[in-house]
């Protein structure tokens, strides 16, 4: 950063050292975000932030290999209910239950994420439409599902039942935060390490990089697209899996949607230049700013929507400055 740079960031802490309100706001933020009774709103940043990991890594796979995927939402959806199925219905042991259900879900998510690249070769639905399109039927018909069907009638809300309890993902002592977040951390490591040192990252960089050039030497790139597809909609579903394993242990009707995972998701790959090892700091700032919201309000009566505004003029201010590559030209 420049020495002009720092101007900003030293001036806001500059007026909230010195402004009463501000520093009652600035504090309200913070407990918000990391504080509570035994840390218990740490343990909601850190579990929001691995969703916000998962499909921020989802994107990240698509947008490197030049592919626009906004079905996000629909992969990440359709995951876990697929997983909540398995969980729900499947006549085997915990550990066995678990399994199932985490490969159902990667499928369920990299098929549907395969289809809006099928959509864009085979009937010419330009695939930043298609993926985006998507997302309305797999939401409508998750929906359905959790609140007729496979309601949890005795619940009185729109959600499954819950998954038995061997098959859930264990839980850190004392705190909501489970272990989904190690599975998902494990997934972002590997996708930055493959992206940077295997022959399938530099493949999938210079597709998106120099499409032509990818072509001319020779490399598959019809099954590299559809390759990228399914493993970003994959990364979607097993995101959704540990939703459901974990936290909500059940599929719950817009737990997924309401948050908006999906689209920031998007907002954190841009904000970090597409570049791998900056997303999962990203994902951890946006993680921040949902969850200190709600302690603005407790604090100063600022609505904790006002970090969806802050989300809406990031993307704004990406959008205008140029400063984020769009897919194709990341690094």
């Amino acid at each position: 950063m420049t020495r002009r740079g720092w101007i900003v960031p030293l001036a806001a802490l500059a007026l909230i050292a010195l402004v009463p309100g501000l520093r009652a706001v600035a504090l309200g933020f913070l407990d918000g975000a990391f504080g509570g009774r035994n840390l218990f709103n740490l343990w909601s940043t850190l579990s929001r932030a691995s969703i916000l990991l998962g499909m921020a890594i989802a994107v990240l796979v698509a947008f490197r290999a030049g592919l626009i995927n906004l079905g996000g939402e629909g992969q990440l959806v359709l995951g876990a209910l697929a997983a909540a199925l398995v969980g729900i219905y499947a006549p085997l042991p915990g550990w066995a239950v678990a399994s199932a259900a985490l490969l159902a879900a990667t499928v369920a998510g990299g098929l549907w994420g395969m289809l809006a690249l099928w959509l864009d070769r085979g009937l010419r639905v330009p695939l930043l439409v298609g993926s985006l399109l998507l997302n309305y039927p797999a939401v409508q018909f998750a929906s359905w599902l959790a609140s007729h069907p496979l309601r949890d009638v005795a619940s009185g809300s729109a959600q499954t039942h819950r998954i038995d309890g061997a098959a859930r993902l264990p839980r850190f002592d004392g705190t909501i935060l489970d272990y989904g977040i190690f599975l998902t951390v494990a997934v972002a490591l590997l996708a930055i390490l493959a992206d940077r040192y295997t022959v399938f990252g530099y493949r999938l960089r210079m597709q998106g990089l120099a499409p032509d050039f990818a072509r001319a030497q020779g490399m598959p790139t019809r099954r590299l697209g559809y390759q990228a597809l399914f493993l970003s909609g994959a990364i979607a579903g097993l995101t959704g899996f540990t939703a459901v394993f974990g936290f909500a242990q059940r599929y719950v009707d817009g737990m997924l949607t309401q948050p908006l995972y999906a689209w920031t998701g998007i907002v954190a790959v841009l904000l970090a230049g597409m570049v791998p090892w900056r997303v999962p700091v990203a994902a951890l700032i946006f993680a921040v700013l949902a969850t200190g919201a709600g302690g603005m309000e407790r604090v100063a009566g600022i609505p904790r929507e006002s970090a969806q505004i802050v989300i809406a003029l990031a993307i704004l201010w990406l959008a205008g400055s140029g400063r984020s590559p769009m897919p194709g030209r990341g690094r």
